[in-house]
This record gives C-alpha cells, sequence and structure tokens, in this order.
C-alpha cells in the first residue's frame, strides 16, 4: 500500500470532538472516556514539516543515555560512529540561513566529499531509533536545519507537498533523519531514492534505520545490502554499521501480558484521564476514514487506549493502517489495555510471512511494551 498515492491532508486544522460513551454501571468516578473514533483531525501541510522532529518518547535521549549491551560490540561501535558522524556535520550549511519557510528559494549549498550519510541495520528493539535521535539532538544546527521522521512521515510529506516543493523544503537542511526505511514498497521506495539523490545534491545529510527481518538474523549484513541496492545510485553517500542485540523491550521481562476482560478494559478507561474507550472492529473502520498522516494528531493529548474485542486483523490494508496507529502510539508513550486475543496474534501466518513482515513484527512488538505500560491501569480497575 502506497502511502504516497493516499488522500492528502486538509488544509486546516480542526478540533477533534470526543463524545460520551456513557457512564452507568462500570464503577469508576471520572467523566465517560472519549472515543479514537470521534476523532478525524485535519493537519495542514505546513504542519507536517514543523512535527518533523523527534516522537515525545526520544524527546530526552541522547548518546549518554544509550545503554550498550556489554555483549555486543556493535552497540558501541555504532554509538562512536555516530558521535563522529554528529562532529562531521559543522560544515553543512554552515553559511545558509536554515529553514526560511516552504516557498523560498535557498542558496545552493558548498558540496561535501565522503560519504554523507549513515546507515543502521539490527534487529527489532535495539536502540537504532534512540540512537538515530541522539544525532538529530547532537548536531550542531537548530531545529529548524534538520529534520527527523519515519520513512512512512517522509513519503506522506512528499505527497501533501508535491516532490519538487518537499526537495525544496528539506534541502534547506543539514540533516534528514529516516527511521524505519521501508524497503517493501517498491514504489514508495524509487520515491524516497530519487528525492533523498536530490537532496545529497543539495548538500544534506542523511541518517536512516531499517530493520533485519527476524528470519535473517545471523546471515550478515542482508538488510544493509538490500537498502543500499533499493536506493539505487546512494549507495556511495552511505556508511553502515549493524547493530546486533536482543529486542531491550523484552529483556529480562516475562512474555506479552493476557489481555483482560471487557469489564476491567471499561471500568480502566472510565478511571483514567485522558483515555479512549473503542471497540476494536469499529476502531479498524474508522482508521479507513484517516489519512495515516493524521494518525499523530489524532493520538494527542491520550492519557491511554482502552480497546474492547480484539481480533485478528482481517485483511493486509487494515493491518497496514493498524501498523502505522500502533507507530504513534509508541512515539508518545500512550499506554494500550485491551480485551480479545494477544496482540502476537493480531497478524496471521501469511501476513507475517509475507512482504510486509517488518511491520508486523514492529507493531507487536511496540504494542506488546505498551501492554506492560497499562498494567496498573488494570490494576486499579478491579
Amino acid at each position: 500500500m502506497s502511502s504516497s498515492a493516499a488522500s492528502q491532508p486538509g488544509a486546516a486544522p480542526s478540533a477533534d470532538s470526543a463524545t460520551s460513551a456513557g457512564g452507568v454501571g462500570h464503577g469508576g468516578s471520572g467523566a465517560a472516556p472519549g472515543a479514537l473514533c470521534d476523532r478525524s483531525p485535519k493537519v495542514p501541510a505546513e504542519r507536517l514539516v514543523a512535527e518533523m522532529v523527534p516522537p515525545p518518547r526520544f524527546d530526552g535521549v541522547r548518546f549518554d543515555t544509550y545503554v550498550p549491551d556489554p555483549t555486543e560490540p556493535s552497540q558501541q561501535e555504532a554509538v562512536t560512529l555516530l558521535r563522529e558522524f554528529a562532529a562531521g556535520l559543522g560544515g553543512a550549511h554552515a553559511a545558509g540561513e536554515g529553514r526560511r519557510g516552504l516557498f523560498r528559494r535557498r542558496p545552493r549549498p558548498e558540496k561535501r566529499s565522503g560519504p554523507r550519510g549513515v546507515y543502521l541495520d539490527g534487529g527489532y528493539g535495539v536502540g537504532k531509533t534512540h540512537l538515530l535521535a541522539s544525532l538529530w539532538h547532537a548536531a550542531p544546527a537548530g531545529p529548524e536545519q534538520k529534520a527527523f521522521g519515519t520513512f512512512v512521515e517522509l513519503t506522506n510529506l512528499v505527497g501533501a507537498l508535491g516532490f519538487q516543493q518537499a526537495v525544496a523544503t528539506l534541502s534547506g537542511h543539514r540533516l534528514l533523519c529516516i527511521d524505519e526505511f521501508e524497503l517493501d514498497d517498491p514504489g514508495d521506495t524509487v520515491l524516497v531514492s530519487s528525492l533523498l539523490g536530490r537532496l545529497v545534491d543539495e548538500g544534506v545529510a542523511l541518517a536512516a534505520t531499517s530493520n533485519t527481518l527476524p528470519g535473517k538474523l545471523g546471515e550478515g549484513r542482508f538488510a544493509a545490502v538490500d537498502f543500499l541496492r533499493e536506493i539505487q545510485g546512494l549507495s556511495a553517500h552511505f556508511r553502515t554499521a549493524r547493530i546486533d542485540g536482543r529486542d531491550y523491550r523484552h529483556r529480562g521481562l516475562p512474555e506479552a501480558p493476557a489481555p483482560h476482560d471487557d469489564e476491567t478494559v471499561t471500568r480502566a478507561a472510565y478511571r483514567t484521564a485522558g483515555a479512549t474507550l473503542d471497540a476494536f472492529p469499529a476502531l479498524l473502520a474508522h482508521l479507513a476514514t484517516v489519512h495515516p498522516s493524521r494518525y499523530g494528531a489524532m493520538c494527542e493529548g491520550l492519557g491511554a487506549v482502552c480497546l474492547t474485542g480484539v481480533t485478528p486483523v482481517p485483511d493486509q490494508a487494515t493491518a497496514l493502517r493498524l501498523v502505522v496507529l500502533a507507530d504513534r502510539l509508541y512515539d508518545r508513550e500512550v499506554p494500550v489495555l485491551a480485551s480479545g486475543v494477544p496482540f502476537d496474534r493480531l497478524f496471521g501466518e501469511e501476513m507475517l510471512n509475507g512482504g510486509y513482515r517488518k511491520k508486523y513484527f514492529r507493531a507487536i512488538s511496540r504494542l506488546t511494551a505498551l501492554a506492560r505500560d497499562a498494567g496498573g491501569l488494570a490494576d486499579a480497575a478491579r
């Protein structure tokens, strides 16, 4: 499913509604929760650009707060590489004035020799996003001169602005960080490859992460080779670093928590400030009506997401939308309390063995972490 081919976001913001779900018989003293199904935010293109910063979960991360696994030397090696990369960015656009609005022409920066990009290759939960956000924070430039977003968010930006205007907008930056670079959508991969080629010509430094597939772990630089092949002529601009290790979200922790019953989930929604309460099938249907570029706005200000009746996702288009929602909830550290099937049963075997399996494994990992975060809400509701 090509996100760049989806409809563009609206031109002006609108207030989200949060209608009452009723509060009889749930034993809670709080106001009735709203619902994600009541939220259909409109996000102008200018906001998409302004919000290209590390998500709230990574506001405070730095290289010094990354804790490498002592049994995995590649993790400390990645920290060293990125520190050096950040230190070398001081000359990029040094004489420029940064971003000056969407439609101003910028002076062409001086080109620099040597690789202007770095690519982090590794499995799930080894801290690649932490390191990428740390690089963004360490880069010697103001927030208006560096951009951070997922691959999906970048394709959404191109869809909102158009290719040429996206180039003009991002070429005023010193650094573009792309998290979760996707190799499973040929159309979007070629689009972003073309965009990055233009930005490299403008002197923009690049940094990207992607995940090695679970079935390919231990097979050397599979993901790195794929990445460099898919971005075609850009391979000379990237240094690659492999990061090995276990998913930190599961280090020393129990398996995914068992789902709760409907009554517990409903009670927790009524007792938690800012919580939403939705029937899972209704939420899946609602996601089809909201452009994925707006899911971040849809998740703003939430105290928790409470879902009843979670079932396996019925089809791939629905599954891909749910993946984006899971990413945005994880970025914002929103606990997810649910009844129904466990999150590791959301996606069927055919999906987990198909072309989009990277996305599905990431979503399972992140939703499991958010379910753990919601454990205290369930305890308080009993």
